[in-house]
């Protein structure tokens, strides 16, 4: 029947050149509808990771010390303070800024204008460096810093500082916690949609600067013992040529933002203290918030990336709870079952936030030592630098030659609002360890890690 519908179909054709030739222009018609309505492919070409000078490296006996140079502290919050320090899982090497490590403490404008332009140049510089790419040819540019909101913005200070073309997209995201990172991501692969062969700059960082608080409201102080100076720029493109000399896809990202809940809004907040001192307030109620969030993102995610036989299995159980549940007050044991996360991705990148952060994520999820070390070595090694964190953790991959062509990345990342973002990576090559150097902050000591972090490590103040 194919035959016969074939040999009809051509000999229309052949006996009536204005039909077919008709058809011919609608097939092509249909043909470039289906080619502009479809999804550009976003490839990451390559990103870097701000490794700051060895004159801004601190220790945990040298932060504490210069921190209660400041004079403000009562003992009680010294001693709170140690505490935090102790338990964090921050290491011996992480780094401030010049303004927190002077005498004295210079929290002004200035030195967070030096900061961020240290910072982010930095990155900036060592991607370009490493990709080849012009400044010229970047079509949109997305910058995010939760704190640090000056005008001009930081985006403009990158339009300035690099003489990026003037009809550029460029955005300033502020406000938006540590997971800013992976929403300026998604609004950048959103306008790569629109921008035919264009290519996008993400760079995210935050500021210690004007960041650090010196009050004494335990709910503040947390923050001063994890967050550190970071950054890190990345490079997307939606040019089909540039498949072949890039290392990832963008496969998925999903962003879930439970703000509507006056409980989820106000657990990360900006405020001054009883002092008039500003500061960021952390809830207690911030890893049940966590929770809630990370279940609901990963119920829209799961289903595109955990394999079918776990999809129906949770779905079993699922349906034999609710069963269960309309017959007894208790909820069977088959309620709670946990899909297998490690098959979902092969590598993992929790947000740096803090130990017991990633403590609860490797319980709740299941997941191995293995595919926490690379966020517990980041928060070891650099600390929280906030929404740029992930990119120290899959730099840390990367230098352990542990991403081989076709592997997934899975990023996962939580921030003020309430908010938890997740971006699903493909690698598009093995990434080769000695070629890679220029914008990864291990090298050169790699093969220290991973170390062993104890849950408690005395401070000496």
């Amino acid at each position: 029947m194919q035959q016969d519908i074939t040999n009809k179909l051509t000999s229309s054709l052949t006996s009536n050149p204005i039909t077919g030739a008709g058809l011919l222009l609608l097939l092509t018609l249909l043909a470039a509808l289906y080619a502009a309505r479809r999804p550009r492919p976003i490839y990451l070409l390559d990103f870097s990771c701000f490794k700051p000078e060895k004159q801004y490296k601190v220790t945990r006996e040298t932060f504490m010390k210069q921190f209660k140079s400041k004079g403000t502290f009562t003992v009680e919050s010294v001693a709170f303070q140690r505490r935090m320090l102790e338990r964090s899982g921050i290491g011996q090497a992480t780094y401030l800024p010049e303004s927190l490590l002077g005498t004295p403490i210079n929290m002004c404008s200035a030195s967070a204008v030096k900061e961020a332009s240290m910072v982010v140049f930095g990155a900036v510089d060592e991607l370009m460096a490493a990709t080849g790419v012009r400044v010229k040819d970047i079509a949109v540019l997305v910058v995010n810093c939760s704190i640090y909101n000056p005008t001009p913005s930081l985006a403009a200070m990158v339009v300035n500082h690099y003489k990026l073309r003037g009809n550029i997209r460029s955005y300033s995201l502020a406000g938006m916690g540590c997971s800013a990172g992976l929403v300026s991501v998604d609004l950048a692969k959103r306008l790569l949609q629109v921008h035919r062969d264009s290519y996008a700059l993400v760079v995210s960082t935050e500021n210690m600067t004007l960041n650090a608080y010196f009050g004494n409201d335990r709910s503040m102080l947390v923050s001063n013992s994890l967050f550190r100076m970071g950054a890190a720029a990345i490079l997307l493109s939606n040019r089909r040529s540039d498949r072949r000399r890039s290392k990832y896809q963008l496969i998925h990202s999903v962003r879930t933002h439970t703000g509507a809940s006056p409980r989820s809004y106000s657990c990360v907040s900006q405020e001054e203290d009883s002092s008039g001192l500003v500061g960021i307030s952390l809830s207690k109620d911030l890893m049940s918030v966590a929770a809630a969030a990370l279940r609901s993102n990963i119920t829209t995610l799961g289903p595109l990336i955990l394999p079918l036989s776990q999809q129906l299995r949770f779905l079993l159980a699922f349906l034999s709870s609710r069963l269960h549940k309309s017959r007894s007050s208790s909820t069977p044991a088959a309620g709670n079952f946990v899909p297998d996360f490690r098959k979902a991705a092969e590598h993992l990148c929790v947000h740096a936030g803090g130990r017991a952060v990633l403590d609860e994520l490797e319980r709740s999820m299941g997941m191995s030592e293995w595919h926490m070390e690379p966020s517990r070595m980041t928060l070891y090694r650099f600390g929280n630098t906030s929404s740029s964190s992930l990119w120290y953790e899959l730099a840390y991959t990367e230098a352990k030659g542990r991403v081989r062509k076709g592997d997934r990345v899975w990023q996962i990342a939580f921030g003020s609002g309430f908010k938890c973002n997740s971006a699903v990576w493909r690698a598009l090559r093995t990434v080769a360890v000695g070629g890679e150097i220029r914008t990864n902050p291990w090298v050169g000591e790699i093969h220290d890690f991973p170390v062993d972090v104890p849950k408690e490590v005395p401070v000496a103040c």
